[in-house]
C-alpha cells in the first residue's frame, strides 16, 4: 500500500475547512433565527442615531401619573447631616469620603469605649511593652484574601494618625474579622511594627 500524503497547513496556505451544511438542524434553532434583524454594529466614533431604539418586543405605553391632594417633604435630623442640595452619585471627592469614614470610625470608637468601659485609646505606631488598647479598622496586607497572617489594623486619625500595624492573632481563642471592620484591640506592641492581640472588642 502506498503512503498517503498529508497536506501541510500554514498561515499562507490554510487548510480548507468543510463548509457547514445549510440543512443543519442547529441553524434552525440558533439565537440568530429568533433575534430581530438589526444593523450590525459600527465603530464607536462613526456611530449615528445614539439613543435610538433599534428593536423592541411588545407594546410599551408611556406611563401616566396622577395624584390627588398635596404632599410636603420634611427633613429629619440636624441640617448639616441632611442633603440640602443635589449631587452626583459616586462623584464625591476623595477628601470628602476620607472625612466621612474618619468621622464614622471616631463615632464607633466612642460607642466601643462606653460599651466596654475602656479608659482610652493609644497610638498603633508607638512601641508598648505593657498591654495597651488601640482603635482602628481591619485591613489586609495585600490584594489577596484576608487570613490570620495578613491582618492589619489601620489606626484611627485622632490617636494614630492612620498608622497601620500588623496583627498577631495567635493568642485569641476565637475571632471573626472582615476588611473595614472597626474594632478596638488590646495587646502588646514591643517593636512598634507587630501587635500581639490578647483581647478583641467589637461593636
Amino acid at each position: 500500500q502506498g503512503s498517503q500524503k498529508r497536506s501541510n497547513s500554514t498561515p499562507e496556505t490554510p487548510r480548507p475547512k468543510r463548509a457547514p451544511s445549510s440543512r443543519s438542524p442547529y441553524g434552525l434553532f440558533s439565537p440568530g433565527s429568533f433575534s430581530p434583524s438589526v444593523t450590525p454594529s459600527q465603530k464607536y466614533s462613526s456611530r449615528g442615531g445614539r439613543g435610538e431604539v433599534v428593536a423592541s418586543f411588545g407594546a410599551v405605553p408611556s406611563p401616566a401619573w396622577s395624584g390627588r391632594g398635596g404632599c410636603a417633604v420634611r427633613l429629619f435630623g440636624r441640617p448639616e447631616e441632611t442633603l440640602s442640595k443635589p449631587y452626583k452619585f459616586m462623584f464625591q471627592k476623595a477628601r470628602d469620603v476620607r472625612e466621612a469614614l474618619a468621622g464614622r470610625v471616631e463615632e464607633l470608637g466612642e460607642v466601643l469605649r462606653r460599651h466596654h468601659g475602656l479608659d482610652g485609646f493609644t497610638s498603633t505606631a508607638l512601641p508598648a511593652q505593657e498591654p495597651v488598647t488601640v482603635l482602628g479598622q481591619i485591613s489586609c496586607d495585600g490584594n489577596g484574601k484576608l487570613n490570620a497572617k495578613s491582618v492589619l489594623l489601620v489606626g484611627d486619625r485622632e490617636h494614630s494618625g492612620g498608622a497601620q500595624v500588623a496583627l498577631d492573632l495567635s493568642e485569641l481563642p476565637e475571632y471573626s474579622l472582615f476588611p473595614g471592620q472597626v474594632v478596638a484591640l488590646e495587646g502588646t506592641n514591643s517593636s512598634g511594627r507587630r501587635m500581639v492581640v490578647s483581647r478583641l472588642y467589637e461593636v
